[in-house]
């Protein structure tokens, strides 16, 4: 733990070392890029998912490898057109945020006794792109060229918001060398970002809300523009590409496709709804905006989350009666994360509001008031149960994962033809080249690894959020955070943990 420092404004001390402080930052900076693009290259729609020379690893060659994952140069991962349609995007995110009608919120109380004022209306931006989207399909079908192009420069698309990432971490680290003691326009230092190291500076982010005041649109809040705008609304575009896919690959729609594409439509469309709720997260109060929000936002959230999806696409599931199980868990943990999160803000934001006023609490030295009853009195984080409870039903539609795509001889070597897809079952794939199908095969199994990535991430995080929200509650509320663990002692999982 690095030694406490003050640093302006005010009384700011940096909190110490998180992720293993600078290794850890240098780790995830360039490692978390690598891994999204591995997941995009080695699990595909050229031999399979895994790619199969990795089926094969005494035999693997780096041709045989470039081979399998289709890689024809530098161009498999970058190119301007993929690069252009992206600015594109966020040109029209930025048009949409100015000129939508928009609820004004005022921010909570920072540090210097002062208060932001922010701009509401990401539910109607993503509507309106959306409502574009299902006129398009509408009139063009699933071979629309919005659904082929973001299918066809998947990767390129991923590298584009990598760079952006960058970008964008660089320039909120930068700027935030210009704010000052009692700054006229609010401007704060994160107490995460302050260490003095500049790779774990940039990596936390030194600035807590930077802002930009850009030519027609106005101010524009950076942090909360890119955690509700371009990756949240992403993620959905990319699972309604993967929908469009798979009709074309196959000619129909899983319910397995249909079932998770719902449910996390659902999700992000709550949050979107709700954007205001945002205020009072720890990302908005406590961090500051660098490479891990910045690339968690854009990047991780759109790429990483909607890779059941992806999987699908290729390799369609079909449910049927077992769709209840994954429809059942996903049920449990939207209740348990609406419900809680509307306590909380509910709580915060209103506490004399008769649906929470009979709760009982704690009060602490800070004047802060502590829940003891209700959803947060089974557990301190009992918000993020519900979370990882979805993160199963999004998972659990893939089964057993793995595939291999088989054409022409192999195929047929395989005993799969017109008539026969062959001993392990399969799906030829519609309007293919030439005989083209996706069987189990020897990769049953190997996919796991791809499509339950998230539900494991997912775990680690949660649980690394909640010893990061302990930390900060202790140092906040000294003596009461003890005395309410005492009360409360389960952290997630009731009686569990």
């Amino acid at each position: 733990m690095a030694t406490s420092k003050s640093t302006a404004p005010g009384a700011l001390h940096f909190h110490g070392y998180e992720f293993l402080g600078p290794p850890g930052a240098f780790v995830m900076s360039f490692g978390l890029p690598l891994l999204c693009w591995t997941f995009g290259l080695l699990c595909n729609d050229v031999t399979g998912c895994p790619a199969t020379s990795l089926l094969h690893p005494s035999t693997m060659t780096l041709e045989s490898l470039k081979h399998d994952v289709g890689w024809h140069g530098w161009s498999t991962i970058y190119n301007h057109k993929a690069f252009l349609a992206n600015l594109g995007y966020y040109t029209l995110s930025l048009v949409l945020y100015r000129f939508l009608p928009a609820i004004e919120s005022e921010g909570t109380e920072l540090r210097n006794g002062r208060r932001l004022q922010y701009r509401f209306n990401a539910f109607s931006s993503a509507m309106f792109i959306f409502s574009i989207l299902a006129a398009g399909t509408l009139l063009n079908g699933a071979d629309w060229v919005v659904w082929t192009f973001i299918y066809d420069n998947y990767i390129p698309l991923l590298t584009s918001n990598i760079i952006l990432s960058y970008f964008f971490a660089t320039f909120c680290y930068v700027r935030s060398f210009a704010v000052k003691n009692n700054d006229p326009d609010s401007r704060l230092l994160g107490p995460g970002g302050i260490s003095g190291n500049i790779l774990y500076d940039w990596f936390m982010g030194r600035e807590l809300n930077p802002r930009v005041n850009l030519p027609i649109i106005g101010t524009v809040d950076i942090k909360i523009w890119m955690e509700m705008r371009p990756g949240l609304t992403g993620w959905l575009i990319m699972n309604y590409t993967f929908c469009a896919a798979q009709y074309r690959h196959f000619g129909y729609v899983t319910d397995s496709m249909l079932m998770t594409t719902i449910a996390q439509t659902v999700y992000v469309l709550d949050a979107l709804y709700m954007e205001p709720a945002i205020l009072t997260t720890i990302d908005i109060l406590q961090d500051g905006f660098g490479f891990m929000l910045s690339f968690g936002d854009i990047v991780w959230v759109p790429f990483t989350y909607s890779l059941q999806t992806r999987y699908l696409a290729i390799h369609p599931v079909d449910l049927g009666p077992y769709l209840a199980l994954p429809v059942g868990v996903l049920a449990v943990g939207y209740y348990i994360f609406r419900a809680t999160n509307n306590e909380k803000n509910r709580f915060r934001t209103n506490p004399d509001d008769p649906k929470i006023s009979h709760l009982k609490y704690i009060d602490t030295a800070t004047g802060s008031k502590l829940l003891v009853s209700g959803w947060w009195g089974r557990a301190r984080h009992i918000n993020y149960l519900g979370d990882w409870c979805m993160s199963w039903a999004y998972c659990l539609p893939t089964g057993i994962a793995g595939y291999q795509v088989l054409r022409g001889a192999a195929a047929v070597a395989a005993g799969v033809n017109e008539g026969n897809l062959g001993p392990n079952g399969g799906f030829a794939i519609k309007n293919a080249k030439d005989w083209t199908v996706v069987v189990p095969g020897e990769a049953r199994g190997w996919g796991i690894p791809v499509t339950y990535f998230f539900m494991v991430y997912f775990a680690v995080l949660l649980v690394h959020r909640e010893r990061r929200d302990e930390e900060k509650c202790r140092n906040k509320y000294g003596k009461d955070w003890e005395r309410y663990c005492e009360k409360v002692p389960s952290r997630i999982i009731p009686g569990v943990y």
